[in-house]
């Protein structure tokens, strides 16, 4: 008994003495971590030391204490939003810190999204431009990258209608890129290829990173050519957070084009009998347009959880009216994002789903332009009340009652669902499995009632009302799978990258229609008490409608990443890709890249000589790229209805060839070549990059023409063309100034681009030498006005030279051989090339200020070097316009050219006379913040915004606000549709709340 007494006193006096020993070899660490800026506290700060034996999070009121071993040798302190800092552990045990917003340094370490993975900034050799969200220009939008505008060299962004709610950007990366198969970049959402752009809140977006080097889209394969954008959004992690942000917008017309009044269409149309009075004064687009328009938008974000699960979840409504009187839009969106590692490591979990569901009303577009053209004298009600019948000037339509009575809808539900699996097999090598689905659809809802005005004056029987449904659904679902090796070997640092993806794409489509429902009340509710059928007495076959398309997509990739002691990076990467749109002979396609860099930086020569020097590398890259964006089954003989034939008395659909087969029918292909310069100076105080790049497009699709016999149509889907875009960009950052209470940021973008259309004819088509584009409407036949040749740019005018305007107001034109004459006896044969659509340069410089808790930015934008045809002015700006149709001030203004054209001989005539400078600067963006920390116990911060969109636009261009005027796609510079939608001015009113 008692040598256990003894042995169990001297267990519990080695405990004790053991328990000592590693209090002793602990230490308690604690103090505050404030803002550098205002000096509030910041909670939920993670602290970890380099041992990574334990971590801490920082209180509500900033404070913090964490026990680390006294082996430590430096302390870690991160936090969203700010720069991370390392700092050594002191000899006493208070530690207090300050941190500085990430938005303030320029020495931050940027991630880079490559396509299957990210690269530090400094280890990327391709073209690669990185937006984090905190530059984002503040918008409210349909779209979330209408807030990339002019941030991107290269990435041009245009709305021709950003004040309709439901209106979508076209965006085009480096130039236009094809004629018939689709000019925009490829979506990577998260990861997944092809997500739905539409689906995506701006305030969930963490990230945006552009590939725009052949080698980086590459990895891509079919759908690479016209560049990647790569979308990631907000992820959970161990700091509790929510999050609130709210807006209310205003949009008013700005840069309008002005017609006539009333008053001005009696003295000067009237007068010279080119109308009629019929006593009113109505100002049509006063009474067609909703302004201002009102928009909110509302934003709550969740997210927690600790270091190993985590997640994120958010939720967003927006409810927005167009400046016309029918476009509205209202949404509801969410976003929840789950993240697992098991305890060991082993295995990582992830689930993200995000719904949305979309309730449309779609703007008349061309409503606006009925409004420009009608007799000002004319009232919008007869004696009785109801809406006037008009049938006078260019449309013969009462545009008031269009927005109220005619109704067109949409219905649109978005699933983006993706899960995966990481399996961490070594320290050094991973395998990820991917599965996800995208999917969207769309219910178009149109009704037009018996009650319209132009149906009772006729006293129509038949074709009173008419209501139409359209189901649309897209689905794609993919599957990839990835894996991931590292390797370190001395100095030699590799990366290998292998994987395999499948993607399964289906289309399907429903419509039905019809006329003379009992009731107007029934709308498109029940299109079965409809009388009229849809088609001619006996067939319906209008009536109806349906079809189902689909396509798969199969590849496998690799890449390796390989640099040597951070000085000499090398990355090489290769995709075989096969899809079902190809012909049977070219079904499979490979994708090489390669690109290389030299960081000089890291050399002894640059370090000790030029030790201002941060940064300096130099990179090129080659890639081949395709583009797989054309219709399904475009290689196969299809069938189709050919006719009626007639037997025994009754009529039978006979179905005959429809396209002819195409069993090389392949994608077009891009050969890239870039070269590039990344640097960093003066202690990262101002950074940019410079490239120059080379883009050539070859095997172009389009219908070329074959003789009938072989073939039983006379045109085959094949690919052709070639064409080439090459250009410089260039990027600037730097920080001005740089003080706690004061700073003073600039960004500049610019981009020089140039095309040529090299060839329309191989060995096998022939397809001439030009190719005549951008046909201009009724009335008169104006013809086409642009012409893409061989040797030549896209966007060429060609059209005839002016010389000017005759004594009696006809224009002049040159004929080719230098001889002037009126205008109408010129020939097609005297047409010439006048200018071009095509802007040279684009350019912007955001500026952004800061003072204590203020910040105000300032973004500038413009387009510059290119022509633009006047369509309003050739249409409704001269004297010589239609009879009793309404002008613009500028027919009567003695100080406009356009008031010279008198004469009806030479209308519709299009020349020259009608281009004018296009270029523009834009006051596009000026956002003014204040922020307020918030020392309670709900509240962590808030801040209040105001933000003016589209302030002033500084132009010669006489037709409104030419950033209206599409610069994208085959026919830059010219709106060859009679449709406008007005610019706005926006202002923006917003709240942010942490809690």
């Amino acid at each position: 008994m008692y040598r256990k007494f003894l042995l169990l006193l001297g267990v519990c006096s080695f405990l004790c003495v053991l328990a000592f020993s590693a209090n002793a070899q602990t230490k308690i660490l604690s103090g505050t971590v404030t803002d550098i800026t205002d000096n509030s506290t910041l909670p939920g700060v993670n602290i970890t030391d380099n041992t990574k034996s334990s971590t801490a999070t920082t209180n509500a009121k900033g404070m913090y204490s964490i026990t680390i071993p006294t082996s430590a040798k430096t302390v870690t302190f991160s936090f969203i939003g700010y720069s991370s800092k390392t700092l050594p552990v002191p000899a006493e045990n208070t530690l207090n810190v300050t941190l500085s917003s990430a938005s303030n340094t320029l020495d931050e370490v940027v991630v880079v999204s490559v396509g299957y993975g990210t690269l530090d900034k400094r280890e990327v050799s391709s073209a690669i431009t990185h937006v984090s969200s905190k530059d984002l220009l503040a918008v409210a939008s349909n779209n979330p990258l209408m807030s990339l505008q002019g941030k991107v060299p290269g990435l041009n962004i245009t709305n021709t209608a950003g004040a309709d709610p439901n209106s979508s950007p076209s965006i085009q990366l480096r130039g236009v890129s094809s004629r018939n198969a689709g000019l925009g970049p490829l979506y990577v959402i998260n990861g997944v290829p092809g997500g739905n752009i539409d689906n995506i809140n701006q305030n969930d977006i963490e990230s945006i990173d552009v590939l725009k080097g052949g080698a980086a889209s590459a990895i891509y394969g079919t759908r690479g050519s016209n560049g990647v954008i790569i979308i990631t959004t907000k992820r959970g992690s161990s700091q509790s957070r929510m999050f609130y942000d709210g807006y209310a917008s205003f949009d008013y017309l700005t840069n309008r084009l002005e017609n006539l009044s009333a008053d001005e269409f009696i003295a000067n149309r009237v007068q010279n009998k080119q109308g009629q009075d019929y006593k009113a004064k109505t100002n049509w687009l006063d009474e067609v347009t909703n302004s201002p328009a009102f928009a909110q938008k509302h934003t709550v974000q969740f997210s927690g959880g600790s270091a190993k699960t985590n997640y994120f979840a958010s939720g967003d409504y927006r409810d927005a009216n167009g400046i016309d009187l029918r476009a509205h839009k209202r949404e509801y969106g969410a976003r929840l994002t789950i993240n697992h590692t098991t305890d060991n490591n082993m295995f990582v979990a992830s689930l993200s789903v995000a719904p949305r569901m979309m309730k449309t009303n779609n703007a008349d577009q061309g409503n606006f332009n009925n409004a420009l053209t009608l007799n000002p004298t004319y009232p919008i009600f007869d004696s009785a009340g109801k809406y006037n019948y008009i049938n006078t000037g260019f449309f013969s339509s009462n545009p008031v009652e269009n927005a109220n009575l005619i109704r067109s809808e949409g219905e649109i539900k978005e699933l983006d669902m993706n899960g995966s699996l990481k399996m961490n097999i070594l320290s050094n090598l991973s395998t990820t499995v991917t599965i996800s689905e995208i999917s969207r659809s769309l219910k178009n809802l149109d009704f037009s009632p018996s009650t319209l005005s132009s149906i009772v004056h006729d006293n129509k029987t038949t074709q009173t009302n008419f209501g139409k449904q359209e189901q649309q659904e897209n689905d794609q679902k993919n599957l990839e799978w990835i894996g991931n090796y590292a390797l370190d070997f001395g100095k030699n640092h590799f990366k290998v990258l292998g994987g395999y993806s499948y993607s399964l794409y289906n289309y399907k489509q429903f419509s039905a229609q019809n006329y003379d429902f009992p009731f107007d009340t029934y709308e498109w509710n029940n299109l079965g008490s409809g009388l009229y059928n849809g088609g001619a007495a006996g067939q319906g076959q209008s009536a109806v409608g349906s079809t189902q398309n689909g396509s798969t997509l199969i590849s496998f990739f690799g890449r390796v990443n390989y640099d040597f002691n951070n000085r000499y990076i090398l990355t090489a990467s290769l995709r075989r890709e096969g899809s079902s749109k190809f012909g049977t002979n070219n079904k499979w396609g490979n994708f090489p890249a390669v690109s290389a860099a030299w960081r000089l930086s890291e050399e002894t020569f640059i370090k000790d000589k030029l030790p201002w020097v941060n940064e300096l590398k130099i990179r090129a890259d080659y890639g081949i790229t395709g583009n797989q964006d054309f219709d399904n089954y475009k290689s196969l003989l299809l069938y189709g209805g050919a006719g009626y034939f007639p037997y025994n008395g009754q009529y039978y659909q006979v179905y005959g060839p429809s396209s002819n087969v195409n069993p090389d029918l392949s994608w077009e292909k891009s050969v890239n070549f870039n070269v590039g310069l990344d640097f960093s100076i003066l202690k990262n105080r101002i950074s940019g990059s410079l490239d120059y790049y080379i883009r050539t497009n070859k095997d172009l699709l389009a219908d070329y023409s074959v003789p009938v016999p072989p073939n039983p149509q006379g045109r085959t889907f094949a690919n052709v063309g070639t064409m080439k875009n090459y250009g410089i960009e260039f990027a600037l950052s730097g920080e001005v100034i740089k003080q706690d209470d004061f700073g003073y940021n600039i960004n500049l973008a610019f981009s020089y681009n140039r095309n040529k259309f090299i060839s329309f004819s191989n060995e096998l088509y022939n397809g001439g030498t030009f190719q005549d584009v951008a046909a201009l409407p009724a009335p008169g036949s104006p013809g086409n006005i642009q012409r893409i040749q061989e040797g030549r740019s896209i966007g060429e005018f060609y059209t005839l030279r002016s010389a000017g305007v005759s004594d009696a107001g006809a224009l002049l034109v040159y004929k080719k051989d230098g001889s002037i004459v009126q205008a109408n006896l010129a020939s097609e044969g005297d047409k010439q090339f006048v200018g071009n659509g095509l802007p040279k340069f684009i350019a912007s410089m955001g500026n952004t200020f800061r003072y204590k808790r203020f910040d105000l930015s300032v973004f500038l934008r413009g387009t510059f070097g290119y022509k633009i045809f006047n369509t309003s002015a050739f249409y409704l700006g001269t004297p010589s316009s239609q009879t009793d149709a309404n002008v613009l001030k500028s027919a009567y203004d003695s100080s406009s050219k356009y008031s010279l054209l008198k004469s009806g001989a030479t209308t519709s005539i299009a020349s020259d006379y009608f281009l004018e400078n296009g270029s523009f600067l834009k006051i596009d963006n000026v956002s003014l913040g204040y922020r307020q920390p918030l020392k309670t116990k709900y509240l962590n911060s808030l801040k209040i915004y105001a933000t003016g969109r589209n302030l002033h636009t500084f132009t010669k261009f006489k037709g409104g606000d030419p950033d209206l005027i599409q610069v994208n796609g085959l026919t830059p510079g010219v709106n060859t549709s009679l449709n406008y939608y007005p610019s706005t001015l926006q202002l923006i009113f917003g709240l942010q709340v942490t809690f």
